[in-house]
């Protein structure tokens, strides 16, 4: 009996010796990788450095070590990057991922967000929980929202109407849009928007489009004669999230979860604030630069959309399983 005793003693003394080498154990790292300039004001970085510093304050044990400016992984392989573990977490444009799930096209499709406002109520419509149930069937979660606003820049000219992309070589976000400005009879330039500088630059380019935070954070006023703001007629809203691997996520335990949500949450809010502002900005930041600011009368953005109609939106119709459907719910959101 004394033996078993002693033994049992001596056992919860080592069960007792090993709890702060569990607790220890316990902590965890993600690593969250993006294509954004860090530390210059861009809002889809400071979103994710919003996140890894509220986690942090939470003291549960997980700290995330933000990688900006493509520094870990290439803007296009974020995806792949969070499928294979090479990353945790993204801020991610999700059409970059349409190779994968094609569904994703329809998260930058001209003319189906109209305005900031819209974007919100798009986020809470069925349209968007399809499009979230891809997202989960690819093996992510997304933590928080984003929609950013775009404009067309012209290194020569202004591109008001379609007639204006005739000719011209576009650097285009995504397919759906390539195939609008194809539609217009432009050639298609393909490289992510941290490259578009060098290509306008070298004149591999003559226009592009992308967000307007990328138009300031990317310098482009340095690149373009003139720039079509989004104002009343938005052509172009892209889908911008924050994600996580499911398999990241799966490994958190529930305080950690609870913090990376909440923190999810602020930085979202904090986005949405932001994100009109984005407009605002790139519009004074290239008039400061002596760029010429357009917008789109009512009657260029619908020339833009009928074009639209029998390009993008007819081959993600006809192409993309249910693709037809997805459209059909985004339009219904007004």
């Amino acid at each position: 009996m004394i033996h078993r005793h002693t033994f049992a003693s001596a056992f919860a003394g080592a069960l007792i010796a090993m709890v702060p080498f569990a607790a220890a154990q316990a902590d965890v790292t993600l690593k969250a990788s993006h294509q954004f300039p860090g530390g210059k004001g861009d809002v889809r970085d400071e979103m994710v450095q919003m996140i890894a510093r509220e986690v942090a304050a939470a003291k549960v044990g997980l700290e995330i070590k933000v990688y900006p400016g493509s520094s870990l992984v290439k803007a296009a392989e974020q995806w792949k990057a969070m499928q294979t573990g090479q990353i945790d977490m993204t801020s991610f444009p999700l059409d970059y991922a349409s190779g994968f799930h094609p569904q994703f096209g329809a998260t930058l499709m001209p003319g189906l967000v109209k305005s900031h406002a819209h974007a919100e109520r798009i986020n809470a419509s069925p349209f968007m929980q399809d499009i979230k149930a891809v997202v989960e069937q690819g093996g992510a979660k997304v933590l928080a929202d984003a929609w950013l606003a775009g404009a067309f820049g012209g290194k020569d000219k202004c591109i008001r109407k379609p007639a204006d992309a005739q000719g011209l070589k576009v650097r285009s976000a995504g397919a759906t849009f390539s195939q609008m400005w194809a539609g217009a009879g432009a050639s298609i330039v393909s490289i992510p928007s941290n490259e578009v500088y060098n290509a306008l630059q070298q004149g591999v380019a003559q226009g592009t489009d992308t967000s307007t935070g990328s138009f300031v954070s990317f310098r482009l006023y340095e690149q373009l004669k003139c720039v079509t703001a989004p104002g009343d007629n938005a052509l172009w809203f892209m889908y911008e999230p924050v994600l996580i691997s499911k398999r990241s996520w799966d490994k958190l335990d529930d305080a950690q979860k609870k913090a990376l949500m909440a923190a999810s949450k602020k930085a979202e809010a904090y986005f949405n604030a932001e994100s009109k502002k984005l407009d605002d900005k790139m519009v004074e930041v290239f008039k400061k630069n002596n760029v010429e600011v357009v917008t789109l009368s009512d009657a260029d953005a619908d020339a833009w959309r009928a074009v639209a109609q029998k390009t993008s939106y007819k081959e993600f119709a006809d192409k993309v399983p249910g693709g037809k459907e997805l459209i059909e719910k985004a339009l219904s959101v007004k």
